[in-house]
């Protein structure tokens, strides 16, 4: 055997060496097939087979994957919305071998699922309990795809609606009635607080005019006990009480002409000044004492008539 054919022979048995091995990375599963028939699944890690008896039929990635599935339905209240319902899944490690025989597209299986149950789940509700039901349509789209899937090696890890998207109209139909409801809020606010203004003013001034008329009773009480005591020091030097009240009319009459004298700024007030004036103030007094001692009298002498009848 001349060298040639050596090298030719030792150079087809390193291909046939480096075609007999094989790296499976970590997290993936490889399906070996020998003359078109399952032999095996292998795992991460160093891997041999034999040439041209045995090929690599396939690979299966072992992480947990997403799907994201855009389902446009209709609602209860003939509202056309579209539903992004996210599923997560994972092929199972023991049963790789019907994940990669059993089914041949996976996603269009779980896609498929995914528009049957939200087609059938979202028509019972309306829009509004779309949105407050929503992980209630995840879990009966899990449900099914749970039930399903798993015969062909496939394990349902989660399913999420992350997004509900209602048509164009109608999210600003609902933006103009969550804005009219706010304004509503708002005035409503707004009239609580002018009314309690209103409320708290009429109360000040309810305070403000008991306070006043406490005011002037005690005012006038001081006045009356003045009197009182001015009559007292008068009948103590032989002045009776008719007299010494008209004496006291005039001084303040007179009084009160001197302080308004006084005050500059005061404004004008006409009160009877004539040299008579004085003297006719005390007539009067004395006539309505006169008077009233006599209608005092009558009333007595008639409620004596009555109780002797």
């Amino acid at each position: 055997m001349t060298p040639f054919w050596i090298g030719i022979g030792f150079f087809l048995i390193l291909i046939l060496f480096f075609s007999s091995i094989f790296i499976v990375k970590q997290q993936t599963a490889y399906v070996i097939e020998t003359f078109g028939k399952f032999t095996s699944v292998r795992n991460s890690g160093f891997q041999l087979k034999i040439p041209v008896v045995q090929r690599i039929a396939g690979r299966l990635s072992l992480k947990i994957q997403q799907l994201d599935v855009i389902v446009e339905t209709k609602t209860l209240d003939d509202v056309f919305v579209k539903l992004k319902v996210s599923v997560q899944y994972v092929v199972i490690r023991e049963k790789v071998y019907d994940a990669f025989y059993k089914l041949e597209y996976p996603h269009d299986q779980i896609t498929s699922f995914v528009f049957d149950v939200v087609r059938a789940e979202v028509p019972k509700m309306k829009l509004d309990d779309v949105f407050v039901k929503k992980d209630d349509i995840a879990i009966a789209v899990k449900r099914e795809l749970q039930e399903y899937m798993s015969e062909y090696g496939y394990d349902i890890i989660k399913t999420l609606v992350t997004d509900i998207d209602p048509d164009a109209q109608v999210k600003a139909a609902m933006n103009r009635i969550n804005a009219s409801e706010r304004e509503k809020i708002a005035a409503q606010f707004e009239g609580d607080a002018a009314r309690i203004l209103i409320v708290e003013k009429a109360k000040a001034e309810a305070e403000s005019k008991r306070l006043q008329g406490q005011g002037i009773a005690d005012q006038r009480r001081e006045i009356a006990r003045g009197l009182e005591e001015s009559v007292e020091v008068l009948n103590k030097v032989g002045i009776n009480s008719q007299e010494a009240s008209a004496l006291i009319v005039v001084t303040q009459h007179y009084d009160t002409l001197q302080a308004i004298g006084e005050e500059t700024n005061t404004n004008l007030i006409l009160l009877p000044n004539s040299p008579q004036a004085g003297s006719d103030m005390l007539n009067n007094m004395v006539a309505s004492f006169t008077a009233s001692n006599q209608i005092g009298e009558a009333m007595k002498q008639q409620n004596t008539k009555k109780k002797g009848e």
